[in-house]
C-alpha cells in the first residue's frame, strides 16, 4: 500500500488511570482521530471524553460475559484495516504502549503491512503507581536502580524468562523491583525471591487501581504481603513494589493524608509492616 492509500496508526499511552495524567500529545490525537481502539482498562472518563463522531472499538483482552476476548492477531488486522480507509487511528493503551503492552508487536505488524505508525509514550504504572502512593522508585539514600518485570510468568516453571536470583540480588544490593500484572502469582513471586536469598523482612507495597478514587495501598514484607493482600482483597490492576524505598511512604504520610483530604481520594487498607 502506498502512503496515499493508508492512514496513520498512533500507539498511544493513556497513563496509569486518571485522565488528568494523559499527555498533551495524546489528548490532541484523541480529539482528532477517526478511530480509537482502546483497552478495557482505560478509564471510563477518558473514553467518554472522546468525540461522539469518533468510531470506538473496545479491543480489551479481559474475557467478557460470554468468555470472548480480542486476540492480538485480531487487533493487528483491525489496525491495518482501519488505517487503509485511510484514517487517523489511535490505539489507546493503559500506561505506556511499550511497557508490557505489546506496542512493539503492533508496530512490527503495521510496518509489515506498510502502514505508518507513531509511538506516543504514556506514564507507566510501574513508576506512577508507587509515586502517587508516596513511594519513589529511586532515592539517593535508598535505591539507585530500578527493574521492571512482568508478574504473569510462573516462577516455578523450568524455563522461566526471569532470573529470580538476579532480581533478589538487585533488591538486596539496594535496588527497587516493580512487578506489573502480578496479583495472581504474588505468593509464588514472593516465594521465589525468598528462595533466591532475599531477606523475608524486605519491605513490599501493593498499589491497586492507582490514581483512581478507590486506590488501595497495602504494605508489608516479602514474607507477609501475600496474606495482607488477600485480607485486603487486592485484585488487578495492581503494581507490586519491592525494596527499601517502600519505607519512604511512612516519612511522607502526613502530606499524603493532607492531599487526600483536599482531593477526596482515599487510600484504603493502609496496612503497616510493623
Amino acid at each position: 500500500m502506498s502512503d496515499a492509500e493508508t492512514g496513520t496508526v498512533y500507539l498511544v499511552g493513556a497513563g496509569p488511570g486518571d485522565p488528568d495524567l494523559l499527555t498533551v500529545r495524546a489528548r490532541k490525537l484523541l480529539d482528532s482521530a477517526d478511530v480509537v481502539a482502546h483497552d478495557s482498562l482505560v478509564h471510563d472518563d477518558l473514553i467518554e471524553s472522546i468525540p461522539a463522531s469518533t468510531r470506538q472499538v473496545d479491543v480489551g483482552k479481559r474475557p467478557g460475559p460470554d468468555g470472548e476476548r480480542t486476540t492480538q492477531e485480531e487487533i493487528h488486522d483491525l489496525l491495518v484495516e482501519t488505517a487503509s480507509e485511510p484514517a487517523s487511528v489511535v490505539r489507546l493503551k493503559c500506561g505506556d504502549p511499550t511497557v508490557f503492552a505489546r506496542g512493539g508487536e503492533e508496530a512490527e505488524a503495521l510496518d509489515d503491512a506498510g502502514v505508518d505508525c507513531e509511538i506516543v509514550p504514556g506514564v507507566t504504572s510501574a513508576i506512577a503507581a508507587p509515586g502517587v502512593a508516596g513511594i519513589p522508585v529511586t532515592h539517593r539514600e535508598h535505591a539507585s536502580a530500578l527493574t521492571v518485570v512482568t508478574g504473569h510468568e510462573d516462577p516455578t516453571k523450568a524455563e522461566s524468562a526471569l532470573d529470580w536470583g538476579a532480581l533478589a540480588d538487585q533488591v538486596a544490593a539496594g535496588g527497587t523491583l516493580s512487578i506489573l500484572m502480578g496479583v495472581g502469582k504474588l505468593p509464588k513471586n514472593m516465594a521465589a525471591l525468598e528462595t533466591a536469598g532475599l531477606d523475608p523482612e524486605t519491605p513490599v507495597a501493593m498499589i491497586e487501581r492507582a490514581t483512581y478514587d478507590d486506590e488501595t495501598v497495602v504494605t508489608g514484607t516479602v514474607a507477609t504481603i501475600a496474606e495482607r493482600a488477600r485480607e485486603a482483597d487486592i485484585s488487578p490492576p495492581a503494581v507490586t513494589l519491592v525494596g527499601e524505598v517502600v519505607e519512604i511512604r511512612e516519612a511522607v504520610d502526613a502530606c499524603l493524608r493532607s492531599l487526600q483530604r483536599q482531593t477526596g481520594r482515599v487510600s484504603s487498607a493502609r496496612l503497616r509492616s510493623d
